[in-house]
Parts: structure tokens; sequence; C-alpha cells
């Protein structure tokens, strides 16, 4: 007698788990962008062409009246694209989801209605506890924007900004160069017969590297330094040319800033930044030779260097003009506010298709990375270990 051969095989025939679909349903977002009151921040959340794009979409955009005057966006300019204006700061802070360049204040959290979904920097450097106790008492879900992560596992936030301080470091020198600002009347520019400008670039990262790139582009000589052979390599690579690196080693580094007429300090440390030029390097420089320390939000890389204001921008060491400015992209607020809302719209849009911020935490990993806060629960190692606060980790309260 022949035996009858199953069509499954004994796995298939074995219990299966059911997979469920989660299905994605279409929202409506609607969002609020407070007037920015942090010292000389003049930056704008989203310009009105993304207020446009949103408010096509179905959204609906609620923006403080003046929000936009720092980066030159009129009331009229959100008006016209389906925004609405309000003077009435309360209202703006009572939206669903608030829009902001820097970290909420403690006193603006106090005006956030509960449950509601908070889209800032953090910089963590600068907060307290207290900041943490009253995003948890009001139970917020709070992204940070310098967190999050695009699809090839950069961050986008901090490199759009890092490129606008590389190439502000650039421009700046120039005009603190000029006989206008009191410089010694130095041009850049590659000049027939005239020596080019020589540079030093303190750090081979985005800052560095864009910096590298404004030089070159206006005829400048520059000289790189970074401790990692890997990123000089990087470097050279995207400018497409073979220019002057070196390790950090302070004899060379020495020479150079003898020799050189700015020098661009973008040196970045896990807590501070390292201080790689002493006194007495910055007491060799020329007489009128310009240090541009964009370092400065993390203690500067010179040993001289101390923070200054967009008001009062520089100051004279031994015959060595400073500029210690920490928030250099504010200085060209539009360029950096277009910026920005480059980087917020798609993803608001991306919240809106998948029906809120709950499937899209689920679905987008990038944008979870920049989850610091999920209903007053903080979710981020590093804000735990850096205040000594208890965490939860965010896949066990999304999923």
């Amino acid at each position: 007698m022949s035996k009858s051969l199953s069509p499954f095989t004994k796995a298939q025939l074995l219990p299966q788990e059911e997979t469920l679909e989660i299905f994605k349903q279409k929202g409506e977002l609607f969002i609020g962008i407070p007037k920015e009151t942090h010292f000389q921040e003049t930056r704008v959340c989203l310009t009105p062409d993304a207020v446009s794009a949103l408010t096509a979409n179905g959204h609906r955009v609620m923006i403080e009246s003046g929000a936009g005057n720092g980066a030159n966006f009129k009331d009229k300019n959100y008006s016209d694209a389906g925004a609405e204006v309000t003077k009435d700061t309360a209202k703006v802070f009572s939206c669903p989801i608030i829009l902001k360049v820097e970290p909420a204040s403690i006193d603006e959290i106090k005006l956030i209605n509960p449950q509601t979904i908070l889209i800032s920097a953090l910089q963590l450097k600068t907060q307290t506890k207290a900041y943490f106790k009253a995003l948890a008492e009001k139970r917020i879900t709070a992204l940070a924007f310098e967190f999050i992560k695009d699809e090839a596992g950069a961050y986008p936030a901090v490199r759009s900004l890092s490129e606008i301080a590389g190439t502000a470091s650039i421009l700046i020198a120039s005009e603190l160069l000029s006989n206008v600002n009191g410089g010694n009347g130095l041009m850049f520019g590659n000049i027939n017969g005239v020596p080019p400008t020589e540079v030093v670039i303190l750090g081979a990262g985005t800052v560095g590297e864009f910096a590298a790139r404004s030089a070159i582009g206006l005829g400048a000589n520059i000289k790189v330094f970074d401790n990692s052979i890997t990123k000089l390599r990087c470097l050279q690579t995207n400018l497409s040319q073979t220019v002057y690196t070196s390790t950090m080693q302070p004899k060379n580094i020495l020479k150079a800033l003898k020799r050189c007429d700015i020098v661009i300090g973008a040196v970045r440390g896990s807590n501070r930044s390292p201080v790689v030029v002493t006194q007495s390097m910055v007491d060799n420089m020329k007489p009128g030779a310009v240090i541009i320390d964009v370092s400065i939000d993390m203690g500067g890389c010179f040993e001289t260097s101390e923070v200054t204001t967009h008001d009062h921008p520089t100051f004279d060491y031994n015959g060595v003009t400073h500029y210690c400015v920490p928030n250099i992209p504010a200085r060209y607020s539009r360029t950096a506010s277009v910026s920005i809302s480059n980087i917020f719209t798609p993803y608001l849009l991306e919240i809106g298709e998948n029906g809120g911020i709950e499937n899209t935490l689920r679905f987008d990993k990038g944008l979870r990375n920049g989850l610091y806060f999920y209903h007053g629960i903080l979710t981020s190692k590093s804000v735990a270990e850096w205040f000594g606060l208890d965490f939860s980790d965010a896949n066990l309260l999304i999923f």
C-alpha cells in the first residue's frame, strides 16, 4: 500500500503567527509657531512657502504676529500662504503641535496644553532639570531636531546649520579684513601679482569643509588641520582637489599661524571643544590677523576666546581680531530659516500622511531618534545620563 504524499511540509502545518496590518489614516495637523524670544534669535521654523505646502495638504498653521520679521518674512506673507496670524501668544501655544527654533522656556512650557507635541532644538548643554520636570508635568511629547536622522544616518539639521556656519565664517573674516571694519585692508581673491590670503582651518568636519570650499572659491590658500585622517581624506575628496592637510601637531600649527591672515576654529569635543591654540600661539600671529571661533558654543578652541554677541561681535587681543559669536547662522536668518524649514516640512507632511505622530514614530526610525520625551516620559539615554534621571526605551512605549 503506497503512502499518500502531503502537499504541505511539517513546518507549514504548524500554527503560524498572524501578522496584523497597521493602517495609516491621514490626519489634519494644527501647528503653532510662536515668536522666538531667545536673545538675538531671529530665525523662524517655517517659511511662507512651507506654510503654503502644509495648508494645501489640509493642515492648519497658526503663527504669532511678527514671528517671521527677523528673517524678513512679513505677517502678510504668512496670511497669503494660508496661515492664521494672531497677536495672542497663549493662543499659539495652545495648538496641538508647537514648532520652535530654540528650546521652550519654563514660562513658555506653562502656556502649553497637556499632551502637546513640541518640536524644537534641545541644546542639551544649556538645559536644567527644571526644563525636563516641566515637560513631564505637562505629559509633553518632545522631539529635538538636532537629533533627527535621515535615511543615510546623518543629522540633516546639524549638517545644514554647520554648512551655513562654515560658509559664513569666511564671509565674516572677509568683512573684518577690510579697511571699513578696521582691518588691515586685505582682500580675498586671486589677484594677479598679489599673494593670496592665507587661511588656516582647524577641524575637517562639515564646518571646516564648507569654510575650505568658500575660501578656495575666493582664491585663498588653505591649510586644514584635524587628528582624523579619515576626515581629512573625505574633505580632500569632497573638495575635488589637493589641499594642505596635517594632523594637529603643535609645531605645524604654530608655523601655519605665524603666516596666516585668518584662522577658523571648528574643532568639536564630546563635552567641550579642546583648546588647540594656546595664548602663546596667538601672541605669535601677525597683527591684523582674524580669528573666527565657530566652536565657541562648546567653549571655544582658542585659549584667548571669549563669548561675544551679534551687537558687539569682535574684540582685540594683542593686535589679533577675535570673532566669537555662538549663533553664527542667526546672522543670516533668512537663509537659515529656509534651511530649517526645508527639514521640518517633509516630516510634518509625513506625520499628517501617517495620521499623527504615533504612527510616524513607529515607521520612521530616524524621526524616532529625535524623540526625548513621550507623553511625559523621558526616552533619551543621553539626557538621562547627563542629568542623572530615569528613562524608558522609546521602542517599548511606542510599539
